[in-house]
């Protein structure tokens, strides 16, 4: 592919973790990939930056125009104002995408799924969440569905808790383990025999990528689901334990009677008692179309995963490391 015939992406949220991630596989996959921002950034290989605000319209609309793909990866961080920011933000990706006819990428979660849809959650289960976030999470999928019928085709990955080299707003990053020095300790949010779906990001975004290489074959409204990596409590921590080379690293429980306690006077642990039920109970999410649709998909082995995430937290030298001898580099499956 020469660089005059590169499809073009915009990127909102290429500052974070699924959004860098995909910036980053969009230009392996030839793709020219332009980051909206809202300060500067240092320079990233592929990658043009713009100034803007994901809230701005107006900003969205002059960063993508003539592009064919916007990935709509903004996510505010923590639980603050998503009532506020998250449903305009995403007005905004959906006004430029039709000024476009440009394909919308939503990386989505489970959020949107009650307990009804529980174990086992493929693309047709019903969406009847009981919390906030989920029902904004259901909202923003009906607005795609509408706009998939009005000149943007929506294209949405859905995948578990996200962890990876640059994903530091998640569980993993602030509570399974504290970045900037390496584990005294490791925590596991799930409750003891309960399965939980995660999601290591450079497959999550490698997998979209491919799924776009084969965007002739997708209908205007497609949802895929990932399954990533299917951990039982404490595989999280003995994969931490093994990359580590310390068999002995204490494992904890996470404090969640602390997070109900204090949830009537701490406005973000109101809302973190409110996701507790994904933690509670098993759940997978079930790939077998994405499956049909690729072959083979991305899968990091886990303690490989687990050493680069450590080490993009700060957790972990850079020297070779304990049972991951291949911790420095991505091994996806193809």
């Amino acid at each position: 592919m020469t660089s005059t015939s590169q499809p073009i992406a915009l990127v909102i949220g290429a500052t974070g973790g699924i959004g860098g991630e995909a910036a980053s596989a969009l230009v392996r996959h030839g793709w020219t990939v332009r980051g909206l921002t809202r300060r500067d950034q240092p320079a990233k290989a592929g990658i043009a930056w713009i100034a803007g605000d994901a809230m701005v319209a107006a900003d969205v609309a002059r960063a993508a125009q003539g592009v064919s793909l916007i990935v709509h990866a903004a996510n505010p961080p923590g639980y603050k104002d998503w009532d506020k920011l998250v449903l305009p933000m995403l007005d905004n990706t959906i006004a430029a995408a039709k000024a476009n006819g440009a394909r919308i990428l939503l990386p989505g979660t489970v959020y949107n799924f009650g307990l009804d849809a529980f174990p086992l959650i493929d693309e047709t289960a019903p969406q009847a969440p009981a919390t906030r976030k989920g029902k904004i999470r259901v909202e923003m999928e009906r607005r795609l569905k509408a706009a998939s019928a009005d000149g943007a085709p929506v294209l949405i990955v859905r995948a578990g808790d996200f962890f990876g080299p640059h994903a530091g707003n998640n569980y993993f990053g602030q509570a399974v383990v504290k970045p900037g020095a390496p584990p005294t300790s490791v925590t596991e949010p799930s409750a003891k025999g309960v399965s939980h779906a995660w999601a290591y990001l450079p497959d999550l975004a490698e997998t979209m990528a491919r799924v776009l290489d084969r965007a002739d074959r997708l209908g205007s409204f497609e949802v895929f689901h990932f399954s990533g990596h299917q951990l039982a409590w404490g595989e999280v921590g003995a994969s931490i334990r093994r990359v580590l080379g310390q068999p002995k690293l204490p494992i904890k429980a996470f404090p969640w009677w602390m997070i109900v306690a204090l949830s009537p006077v701490v406005p973000v642990f109101s809302e973190m008692a409110e996701m507790r039920y994904l933690w509670r109970e098993p759940m997978a999410l079930i790939d077998g179309k994405l499956r049909a649709f690729l072959g083979e998909v991305p899968h990091t082995p886990l303690d490989v995963a687990v050493a680069v995430s450590l080490r993009g937290l700060g957790c972990l030298e850079s020297h070779p490391v304990a049972g991951a001898p291949e911790a420095g580099r991505v091994a996806t499956q193809s």
